[in-house]
């Protein structure tokens, strides 16, 4: 088996993403690897009977973006601080396919990702994200399993 050198931890904030969080740090300090840390900024939808005018679609994007990147380094400090070298992303587009460009980008060993568990409607609506970036990873990908929407 390949060593584990390089980590990329996909995060969206969710309590699913914090409990994948604890488990790509403990990875990361144990295996002695280098942690990406990184999150996707999906598009603002809209739809026809919500006209949203350019400069408030801006304005929610600029705010989103800040927040995120306040919320990575936030999780890059307490990596540093647990003694993991850790660096962050943001990526924008659909998740899924943003998490695997990432990987490949970064040469990852190993993709976290949480997972929320979703079942029956949601998940037929909503999709999976970790289940697509399992499927196409181009390395083994860890799935946790994070609160239940039962």
């Amino acid at each position: 088996m390949k060593p584990i050198r390089r980590i990329l931890y996909a995060t969206d904030f969710s309590p699913a993403s914090r409990r994948a969080f604890a488990t790509a740090l403990a990875l990361a300090r144990s295996l002695h690897a280098r942690l990406t840390i990184a999150s996707v900024l999906a598009p603002i939808v809209t739809v026809p009977e919500q006209y949203l005018d350019p400069a408030t679609i801006e304005t929610l994007d600029r705010q989103a973006r800040e927040w995120s990147m306040k919320q990575l380094k936030r999780l890059a400090e307490r990596s540093r601080k647990a003694g993991v070298n850790a660096t962050v992303v943001l990526r924008d587009g659909d998740p899924a396919d943003q998490i695997i460009a990432g990987c490949r980008a970064t040469r990852s060993d190993l993709v976290v990702v949480g997972t929320h568990g979703r079942r029956g409607l949601p998940k037929f609506f909503l999709g999976s994200v970790a289940g697509r970036v399992s499927s196409m990873a181009p390395c083994p990908v860890v799935t946790v399993r994070g609160g239940s929407s039962r």
